[in-house]
């Protein structure tokens, strides 16, 4: 997935109401950024960090600026979480994941569930496939971590996600580390346990967690390769 042409570099200079973020440019301009992610950031709301920001065409907007990716120790995590839908479905469009390959219609956020839209329906001969879409950038070490703050919505997708497979339909908890240091993942029982202990239901009755690493750079984003999971 190609990002914006033209990022601008700065620096954090604190993250607030969750949804904003003040950012020195490298200009020297201060400007106050959308951010695009409801979790805590842990790890890479670091005051003092390089960001990169893109700018919105849309003059209606208050604040034009866009935080798509923040650098911690020299490597770019992208933390823009409406981009991890559109990440996944270029992946599977274009055949990258072997485990998601023979569907022939993709549609976006379908209502199912109990007042939820699922990220993604795939639709093919062989029935439908429920795929949401979950953007991880917590690290500890060379683990991956999902969630960085407690989910009550990601709680509520796995119970979803477990009726579909009760149903009989296939159901894919997709998990995107939008990091290159990491090398497995698992969940992050210290911040979130009962999403911890759900998971682990949830793959026991069916549902398939998959978890796939991308190569993060000012120019694009891409899937390349799937992560062990480790749920001991």
């Amino acid at each position: 997935m190609k990002l914006p042409e033209l990022l601008y570099p700065g620096i954090l200079l604190r993250r607030y109401k969750r949804f904003l973020a003040d950012v020195r440019l490298d200009n020297g301009e201060t400007v106050t950024a959308h951010c695009p992610n409801s979790g805590s950031m842990k790890g890479c709301a670091i005051p003092g960090g390089r960001v990169l920001l893109s700018l919105s065409g849309n003059p209606k907007r208050k604040f034009p600026f866009t935080w798509e990716l923040a650098q911690t120790d020299s490597i770019w995590i992208g933390i823009n979480t409406s981009r991890t839908n559109r990440l996944v479905q270029e992946a599977i469009c274009q055949e990258r994941i072997p485990e998601l390959t023979g569907y022939t219609d993709i549609r976006p956020e379908v209502s199912y569930g109990t007042g939820s839209r699922i990220d993604l329906l795939l639709s093919g001969t062989s029935g439908d496939c429920h795929v949401e879409a979950k953007n991880v950038t917590l690290a500890e070490g060379k683990r991956a971590l999902f969630p960085d703050a407690v989910t009550t919505r990601g709680q509520k997708h796995l119970h979803e996600l477990m009726e579909v497979v009760r149903s009989g339909r296939r159901g894919v908890i997709f998990f995107v580390v939008q990091r290159e240091d990491t090398r497995d993942f698992s969940t992050a029982d210290d911040i979130d346990p009962e999403y911890g202990r759900l998971l682990r239901i949830a793959v026991k009755r069916g549902v398939e967690a998959l978890v796939y690493q991308a190569a993060v750079s000012p120019l694009e984003i891409v899937l390349t390769k799937r992560l062990p999971i480790t749920l001991d």
